[in-house]
């Protein structure tokens, strides 16, 4: 599995047992810069592995590129160490003349990740909608909620780095009847949605329209507007959304399902795409409670997890 992992000596304890040396199996992390011409603009730490996939989606999140063809060349510098070897850690991009040259010193913020939160300081919704080149809300794209059912598992059963070190997030795209296309693994949920959403742009396939983007946590602000700006017209999660994430999905006319788990969900958004059933039991009147329901939800600020839990 080369970098993606690695082995370490640990000291196994178990309660009313002597504790033993074993050699365990733990996610990689290491840092990736990424550069424009040979111009900082992004440090991210990640799983090594799909390296030019996280670059390019990284770039489709955040509203600089809109195709994997906006990208003419990728290269790993060489020399990145201090004594001159090569690391694999620092990756340098060349736009295609046409895409406009973003003003780095202009940013609102600076371009740098950790594998846990992902980018902070957004300035606001509204400025990240006016920098989507892809709409969903007209998206047709209508699922199966046993569809959705199935893909937790279905993910599961596609993490190899995750069956071997037990430390890794996975995001994956499916399609209408719940057949995954895509997976990728990484020690943070940005950066495999990055890899998931550049492996598609690299293919030609953006707007990624009737399609499923499912990811292994929560469902952040910043994962949906990803989604978004590759035109996914569903997010699911297997845990729970943020305030911020619901509101920018109902706003985009994206659906977006948190706790996905067993053969229960929650739908805070778009609930008219998730069919229910054999679908012929009045559906418009069932999507319309269901959206119902998760408005409410939404608006509850009590704080009490009965409300945010799928029953």
């Amino acid at each position: 599995m080369g970098r993606a992992s690695t082995r370490r000596r640990i000291v196994r304890v178990t309660v009313g047992a002597t504790p033993g040396p074993r050699v365990d199996t733990v996610a990689g992390e290491e840092p990736l810069e990424l550069r424009l011409r040979g111009r900082p603009l992004a440090v991210t730490m990640r799983t090594p592995g799909d390296d030019l996939d996280l670059a390019v989606g990284f770039l489709v999140g955040e509203g600089l590129i809109g195709s994997g063809a906006d990208v003419r060349s990728m290269r790993y510098c060489a020399g990145a160490d201090e004594d001159g070897g090569q690391t694999y850690n620092v990756l340098d991009l060349v736009l295609d003349p046409a895409v406009p040259e973003p003003d780095l010193s202009a940013a609102a913020r600076s371009f740098y990740m950790t594998s846990s939160c992902g980018l902070c300081g957004k300035a606001s919704i509204d400025a990240i909608r006016l920098r989507s080149r892809y709409g969903v809300a007209d998206d047709p794209l209508r699922v199966e909620a046993a569809a959705l059912a199935g893909l937790p598992a279905a993910l599961r059963r596609a993490q190899r780095l995750f069956a071997a070190t037990g430390g890794l997030h996975a995001a994956a795209l499916a399609d209408g009847r719940g057949r995954l296309e895509l997976v990728r693994e990484d020690v943070g949920r940005h950066n495999a949605v990055d890899k998931v959403v550049g492996a598609a742009a690299r293919a030609g396939l953006l707007p990624l329209h009737g399609r499923v983007l499912l990811v292994s946590g929560r469902a952040s602000f910043e994962l949906t507007q990803k989604a978004l700006l590759a035109g996914i017209p569903v997010l699911a999660a297997v845990s729970a959304p943020s305030s911020l994430a619901v509101d920018l999905a109902a706003e985009s006319g994206m659906t977006l399902v948190g706790f996905l788990r067993g053969d229960s969900m929650n739908v805070y958004a778009g609930a008219e795409r998730v069919v229910t059933g054999s679908g012929q039991a009045e559906p418009r009147r069932a999507a319309a409670e269901l959206a119902a329901a998760a408005a409410a939800t939404a608006r509850d600020d009590s704080g009490e997890n009965g409300a945010h839990r799928a029953r």
